[in-house]
């Protein structure tokens, strides 16, 4: 299964908008279709981070998927590292 994942962030004094189409488990996804899709857009945005060069004043304004699940107090609550 696969959803459709929205980014807002802030980087280098600029914010950014990314979009992409990403994996997840469909057994997961029954469960806490919030959390899943949680999985894969940290995992995106980590390798974000890294692409951008381990901006200082990142930040993550905006996480949603599938056009209308906004899932960024999940992403910001995830434990872990960006790097």
């Amino acid at each position: 299964m696969r959803v459709i994942i929205q980014v807002y962030l802030y980087a280098h004094g600029s914010r950014f908008f990314k979009s992409g189409d990403f994996p997840v488990k469909v057994s997961e996804y029954k469960k806490d279709p919030d959390q899943a899709a949680a999985v894969s857009a940290f995992e995106w945005i980590r390798t974000i981070y890294k692409e951008m060069g381990y901006s200082e004043d990142f930040r993550i304004d905006q996480v949603i998927y599938d056009r209308d699940h906004d899932i960024t107090e999940l992403i910001k609550q995830r434990k872990g590292p960006l790097n």
